[in-house]
């Protein structure tokens, strides 16, 4: 089982950057599929980005496409998502979440472990 942890939310302007970074524990990080999710007040959890095993292969939401980046580091254990010109919009509650499929998934059941969040607050 795999404890996830994500830090490097806050407060920034809109049209500002921030990087999160997920740290994951007591499971082998590499055979996961790792991916983001958000959370935003009065909508249900949605899908931000997703990343192999390997991470060879990526998928983003298409309001996030261009502007976000997500990758990881296996030999740190690390996924981090990288993000730019952000809007107010973007202003949620970000999730690191762990996949035991092989393939990468948009969608919340496929994922098996979760952090515990980190905000993310865009002014306008």
């Amino acid at each position: 089982q795999v404890q996830l942890a994500e830090s490097g939310g806050g407060l920034v302007q809109a049209g500002g950057s921030l990087t999160l970074s997920c740290a994951a524990s007591g499971g082998s990080f590499s055979s996961y599929a790792m991916g983001w999710f958000r959370l935003a007040p009065g909508k249900e959890r949605e899908f931000v980005a997703t990343i192999s095993r390997s991470g060879g292969l990526t998928k983003y939401a298409g309001d996030v496409e261009g502007r976000f980046t997500i990758s990881r580091d296996n030999a740190k254990n690390t996924v981090s998502l990288q993000m730019n010109s952000l809007r107010f919009e973007d202003t949620a509650v970000y999730y690191c979440a762990a996949s035991q499929l092989a393939v990468i998934g948009t969608l919340v059941p496929t994922y098996d472990y979760w952090g515990q969040g980190t905000q993310v607050t865009v002014s306008s």
